[in-house]
């Protein structure tokens, strides 16, 4: 595990020395994976839809979570459920360094999709598990490259039976009345529509469910609100357009915000950073 918990300081990270920078992966389906450093303040509170899975290569990784106070250190592995409001600062004057991924649940579902019928959580954002560190160092040991498909399965596989082994509390397989089928369907559209006002008639109307029991499902399949799972698809689109140098007044009318501020305001509550600050330490 050496290797993988240290991965080392490439050249154009060298160059970031003494401030706070982002690197990402190349993007793909239903998967986003970082690296960062900060010092000090790092994130405003925020949530994503996303697992968010990760480990500390250096320092201190300090946040508030579900009410108290989370202490990360080498070795340790981070594990945020998804809509789970969190922050991010330093724990020490030295700064830290870690390394994420973020999953989308639909993808945790379909990989315990012959187990369970409802998504694990952990209470603790913590963890020293070696089973699940080793589905997260595996999942991030090369940022620099895409997943191969076979290699992307395996992931998927190891983080999400590891993460169900650490929940003992979940139902197993048909003792949940989930409906997979109508969630994937709503889902499906909301990927497809996410730039323009969706109606609860659309969605209830492809999926034969009323809009209210469509929410039950839809959270406990893939922990979020349809509502919510629009708006990130919006943010994401809007991300990647920043990132790559995109005005942000053009970001968000491409991505389907009424308007920039209307963008900022989401983008803060679900990145805990501004998309300025966002397009400044992105590389």
């Amino acid at each position: 595990m050496t290797g993988i918990l240290d991965p080392g300081t490439d050249k154009r990270l060298e160059r970031s020395c003494g401030r706070d920078w982002i690197r990402r992966a190349p993007a793909e389906p239903g998967i986003e994976r970082i690296e960062a450093f900060f010092t000090g303040h790092a994130y405003d509170p925020h949530r994503h839809d996303t697992y968010a899975i990760g480990f500390t290569v250096s320092g201190v990784q300090s946040f508030d979570y579900r009410g108290s106070r989370a202490d990360s250190r080498r070795g340790n592995v981070i594990v945020l459920h998804p809509d789970e409001v969190h922050d991010g600062r330093a724990g020490v004057e030295q700064g830290f360094r870690y390394r994420m991924i973020y999953i989308e649940p639909r993808l945790i579902a379909e990989a315990l999709a012959d187990k369970t019928n409802a998504l694990p959580f952990m209470r603790s954002a913590i963890s020293s598990d070696p089973r699940l560190l080793r589905g997260v160092s595996r999942a991030l040991i090369d940022l620099d490259r895409l997943y191969e498909p076979l290699e992307r399965d395996r992931i998927l596989t190891g983080i999400a039976d590891a993460l169900l082994a650490l929940d003992t509390s979940l139902p197993s397989r048909g003792s949940l009345a989930v409906s997979a089928t109508a969630v994937d369907r709503a889902r499906a559209f909301l990927d497809a529509h996410f730039t323009r006002t969706v109606a609860s008639e659309e969605l209830e109307a492809i999926t034969g469910l009323d809009r209210y029991g469509l929410a039950r499902h839809f959270r406990a399949r893939l922990g979020t609100s349809p509502y919510r799972y629009l708006t990130m698809r919006r943010l994401g689109r809007a991300k990647a357009d920043i990132a790559a140098g995109r005005p942000l007044a053009e970001a968000a009318f491409v991505a389907g915000f009424a308007d920039q501020s209307h963008m900022t305001r989401q983008f803060k509550q679900a990145f805990g950073l501004t998309p300025g600050r966002w397009q400044a330490i992105c590389h």
